[in-house]
C-alpha cells in the first residue's frame, strides 16, 4: 500500500511483513496488523493539495484519487488533477502486482500522451511536490524488516514505534522509515524517511485529522515536509467514498488519457 494514497485514505500502511533476519516477534506482528487494517475494497476521494515554501505563498491544487484493491494482492490507483488551469488533466496511473513490482504511467495534457514512467524514478519528486514516484507504490510483503524500538505519544495518543529497513537496498529510495502507530486506529500518526543519512531523518509526514468514514478509520489531513528545505506538501480530504464498485476499467491507460471516462465516478 502507498504512502500517497493511504495518507488520504488511511496512512503509510506500506509496512509491510517482513521475514528476514533483523525483525522482531513484536514488530512483524504490528506491521501485519497495519497491513490488514480494514479500508475497502475502493476507495474515491476529492482532495486539496497545497504545496508550500518560506517566502511564498501556496499554490494549490485539487484532484481526485481512486483506489481499488484486488482479492489476490494486486493494488490499482488512479491520480487526477482538476485545478488549476495549468495541472487540470494531469494523470498518474499506478498498477501494483501481488508480487511486487509497481508500474507507473503519466499523463500530460500538454503532449497529448500517456508515458511510462522509469521504474528507476523511485526518488522522483511527483507534480513537484514533496512526495515522491516511490510513496505512490505499493511495498509488498519481504520487501522491509520491522522491529519495536519504543513508544512515544503523538498528541496525547500512545503509540509504538517501528522501524522498518527494506530487505534490499535497491528497492527503497530509503534506508528506513520510522513510523508511530496509533494501537486504536492503526494507522500512523507520523513517519520520519532516511535517505543518505540513517541518523537524520530527510522528510516527515504526520497527521493533523483523522476520522471513521463509513466506519474506516480515515486520514482526512496530512502534511509531508522535506526537512531539508522546510518544503511542505499538505493533503486535506474534502469527501471520500469507499465500497463504491469501481470498475477494473477505470484502471487503464484508456481511462488515463480519457478524462471523461472517470468523470462519472467522481464522489
Amino acid at each position: 500500500m502507498n504512502t500517497f494514497s493511504r495518507a488520504l485514505a488511511g496512512l503509510a500502511a506500506g509496512l509491510l511483513i517482513g521475514s528476514a533476519a533483523g525483525a522482531d516477534d513484536a514488530g512483524l506482528a504490528l506491521a501485519q496488523r497495519v497491513y490488514d487494517r480494514p479500508d475497502g475494497k475502493d476507495a474515491s476521494s476529492v482532495v486539496t493539495m497545497s504545496l508550500t515554501e518560506e517566502g511564498r505563498s501556496p499554490r494549490v491544487r485539487s484532484m481526485v484519487l481512486y483506489r481499488l484493491s484486488g482479492e489476490g494482492g494486486e493494488v490499482a490507483t488512479l491520480i487526477r488533477f482538476t485545478d488549476p488551469a495549468d495541472i487540470a488533466g494531469t494523470g498518474l496511473l499506478t498498477l501494483d502486482a501481488a508480487y511486487g513490482e509497481s508500474s507507473q504511467w503519466i499523463y500530460l495534457p500538454a503532449m497529448q500522451r500517456v508515458r511510462r514512467v522509469d521504474s528507476s524514478r523511485k526518488g522522483g519528486r511527483f507534480v513537484n511536490s514533496d512526495y515522491y514516484f516511490e510513496d505512490l507504490r505499493d511495498r509488498k510483503p519481504a520487501m522491509d524488516t520491522h522491529r519495536v524500538i519504543g513508544q512515544e505519544s503523538i498528541d496525547g495518543v500512545a503509540c509504538e514505534v517501528l522501524e522498518s529497513v527494506p530487505v534490499e537496498a535497491g528497492n527503497s529510495v530509503y534506508l528506513r522509515r520510522v513510523s508511530w502507530i496509533d494501537p486504536v486506529s492503526l494507522l500512523p500518526l507520523r513517519v520520519d524517511f532516511y535517505e543518505k543519512d540513517a541518523e537524520r531523518p530527510a522528510k516527515r509526514l504526520e497527521v493533523a485529522a483523522r476520522e471513521q468514514v463509513q466506519g474506516y478509520w480515515t486520514v482526512t489531513d496530512s502534511t509531508m515536509t522535506d526537512l531539508r528545505s522546510g518544503h511542505r506538501t499538505r493533503l486535506v480530504v474534502e469527501r471520500i467514498a469507499y465500497d463504491r464498485g469501481l470498475p477494473a476499467r477505470l484502471f487503464s491507460s484508456k481511462a488515463l488519457e480519457d478524462e471523461a471516462g472517470e468523470k462519472e465516478f467522481r464522489p
